[in-house]
Order: C-alpha cells, then sequence, then structure tokens
C-alpha cells in the first residue's frame, strides 16, 4: 500500500526583506519539496527565490488557490501527497490556514487521513496581540469590517460592545488603502476610553505598533499608514 506524504504548513515573511523571520528549519524543508499549494504561484517563487533553494524552479509544481479556484480543482489538489510525495502549503504573507484560504486544504487533508505538520513563522494577528497590551486570553478575529462608512461605524461600535460585554480583545484587518479612512472613522465612533492599537508593517524595519485610548489618539499625529498592512485591536474593558 503507498505511503502518503505530508502537508507541511509553511509560514511565509510579512513583507520584502525579511526572510530572515523564517527559522532555518523551515527553510531547510522548504528547499527539499517538489510540489506547493499557494494563492499565487508568482508570489511563491519569489519568496523561495530570496531562501537560496537548491533545486532548479522547472523541477517545482505550484498548485494556485485563489478565489477562481473551483471547488472540482480543490479537491485534486492533495493528489501528490496521495501519491506519496510531500507538500508545502504556503500564505501569501504570513501562516497558511488563518485568515487564509489555505484553511480548505488543511480541512482536505484531515479528511483525507493525510499527516499535518505546521511550521513556526510570522503570524501578522499573533504579533500583534502580543505587542498590544491587552487580553491574551480572551480575544478574537474578526476579519474585514465593511467598507461603507455607516457600516463601518456600527461594525466599530458592535466590536466595542463585544470586548465590554465578554472582556475580550477584537482583532480586525483592513484592505491597506482604506486604513486611514478606518482609522479616522474609529476615533470619531468608538468611546474615549477605549484602547485602540495599531499594528503595521510587522517584523520590518518600518514597522510601527502603539497602544492608547481613543481620547489619547485625537491628540496624536497619526502615523502614514496608507496602503501598509495593518492590524487593529480594540479593547473596552474599564
Amino acid at each position: 500500500m503507498l505511503t502518503k506524504g505530508k502537508l507541511y504548513l509553511i509560514p511565509t515573511p510579512l513583507g520584502e526583506n525579511a526572510v530572515h523571520t523564517i527559522p532555518p528549519y523551515v527553510i531547510e524543508k522548504l528547499h527539499q519539496l517538489d510540489f506547493f499549494i499557494a494563492e499565487r504561484a508568482k508570489t511563491a517563487r519569489a519568496f523561495i527565490k530570496t531562501t537560496h533553494p537548491t533545486k532548479p524552479f522547472a523541477d517545482l509544481h505550484f498548485f494556485e488557490l485563489n478565489k477562481r479556484t473551483t471547488p472540482e480543482e480543490i479537491t485534486t489538489f492533495l493528489q501528490p501527497v496521495e501519491n506519496g510525495n510531500d507538500m508545502g502549503l504556503l500564505s501569501e504573507a504570513g501562516c497558511p490556514g488563518v485568515a487564509d484560504p489555505g484553511a480548505a486544504i488543511v480541512k482536505l487533508a484531515h479528511q483525507k487521513g493525510i499527516q499535518v505538520i505546521p511550521f513556526v513563522g510570522p503570524s501578522s494577528i499573533l504579533l500583534a496581540l502580543m505587542a498590544s497590551g491587552m487580553n491574551g486570553q480572551g480575544f478574537s478575529f474578526q476579519g474585514y469590517l465593511s467598507a461603507k462608512k455607516p457600516e463601518l461605524a456600527r461594525d466599530l461600535k458592535r466590536l466595542e460592545q463585544l470586548s465590554r460585554k465578554h472582556r475580550q480583545t477584537q482583532i480586525f484587518i483592513e484592505t491597506p488603502y482604506r486604513n486611514m479612512g478606518m482609522i479616522e472613522e474609529a476615533l470619531k465612533v468608538l468611546s474615549p476610553e477605549t484602547r485602540l492599537c495599531i499594528a503595521a508593517d510587522i517584523s520590518l524595519d518600518s514597522e510601527f505598533i502603539l497602544t492608547q485610548k481613543i481620547k489619547e489618539w485625537r491628540k496624536t499625529k497619526l502615523p502614514n499608514l496608507h496602503k501598509k498592512p495593518a492590524i487593529f485591536l480594540i479593547m473596552n474593558v474599564f
């Protein structure tokens, strides 16, 4: 009976010139693999290139998992693993399967009885929580909030109420080009005593992380976070 391969969950840097944030043992395994699943093959190849691979790119095979991938295609992606080959699952940035479409592949691997091995690496969500000074035992990641201002204001107030009710840190993200509009709306609608953490360009030379009460943010010159990847956290417990 053919022995199945393993699915390795391989974190990627959170930005350019940050390959040093990936542990050596992860890169060692990366160089041993021939098959990869990634959101964009171009991004995956660019990351692998920064690790100075020992194999030519012509020997590597990439399966793209994104909004255009059909459910039927997804069911075929793990065929190399079922044929006995190890495979790597890569995120566009950070940890695969966490706020990432790779979760569908991990679910499928478990259904097929394939061993899943997560590797250590940068997670913007976890790093932001670590650096926020907020509740690290009770927290909730909410993903993206509404893009339109009336709905965004309601979303922010809802998270503030959830934080107060459950004593939780509420974590969310925004499309980078809308960062500044989201921050301005948060300063407008959130309670003065609510704490807001802004964590941008985490692990990069341009990293910015600061937690303050809303009333303090209103007196602070805001950093220019336009088009910068950022994580936002709020806590409303007095």
